[in-house]
């Protein structure tokens, strides 16, 4: 099995922007069932919690999302470590000329029961070294509450700068998003089997796909006109199949944990 590609706001996310998340100040452009396999461009700087995570050399293995001025989401199968960098505000990653803020890690937090094999508990949480500055290009999304449903049929967005075809021999430098359903579990089932647990929701299977390199990135739906971060990509098919769902950490299984260890932190 090829990897392919994650909480309300929390209180403290500070006065530094609004007290708000899941509001982008540029709004995004969504035309339908886009592809990021082959995909749409999304509006620049309309998904301002997306991070790329990236190595010493500038290669990015991995999304992430912003969740607090201090802390990012990503997937425990990335294996973030602290030598790493997170980049926030980038949307062309060609360009020299974006604001970026390249963000040095103070510790990583990979979910205890994460499985490797199963891909269960899928989730990694960074503290930032030093505060994120949030403006209009950097801003954090809202994080799904326990008790929160998101039905099937439900239609969410997920972005990335992963591969637009699965044998492709880069990734994408403009973030790329799609427009995907939701599934239930039961549906997704039928296609993965006894691989999905309680712990994972599933999206797509509706002629677009996350592929390679969008690991760890969001999956967002609405909810009370807020974005809202209610899966973070996980697996997949090996070829990035668009009529096969991906699968994501679901992040009401998970945001107990996170809040303790943020809270901890």
């Amino acid at each position: 099995m090829a990897f392919l590609w994650i909480l309300s706001c929390l209180a403290f996310v500070g006065a530094a922007y609004g007290e708000t998340c899941g509001n982008p100040a540029i709004s995004p452009v969504i035309t339908g069932y886009s592809r990021i396999v082959n995909g749409e461009e999304a509006q620049p700087h309309s998904w301002p919690w997306q991070v790329s995570l990236q190595d010493y050399t500038g290669f990015h293995f991995c999304g992430g999302s912003l969740i607090n001025e201090n802390w990012v989401v990503t997937a425990a199968h990335c294996n973030l470590r602290t030598s790493h960098n997170v980049i926030l505000g980038e949307h062309d990653r060609s360009s020299n000329s974006e604001s970026i803020q390249t963000m040095k890690i103070a510790k990583v937090f990979k979910h205890p029961s994460y499985n490797g094999y199963t891909i269960n508990n899928d989730i990694t949480l960074i503290k930032l070294a030093s505060p994120a500055q949030l403006n209009m290009r950097v801003s954090p999304v809202c994080l799904a509450e326990t008790g929160d449903n998101f039905p099937g049929g439900m239609r969410c967005v997920t972005s990335g700068w992963g591969l637009t075809r699965y044998n492709g021999k880069r990734n994408n430098y403009d973030i790329q998003q799609a427009a995907l359903p939701l599934l239930e579990n039961s549906q997704c089932k039928q296609y993965w089997g006894s691989k999905i647990t309680d712990i994972m929701i599933c999206a797509g299977a509706s002629g677009a796909s996350s592929c390679m390199g969008d690991s760890g990135g969001p999956l967002v739906c609405e909810k009370a006109g807020a974005w809202t971060l209610v899966g973070i990509v996980s697996w997949g098919s090996g070829q990035c199949s668009t009529s096969m769902p991906g699968v994501y950490a679901r992040v009401t299984k998970l945001r107990a944990w996170a809040d303790q260890i943020i809270s901890s932190n």
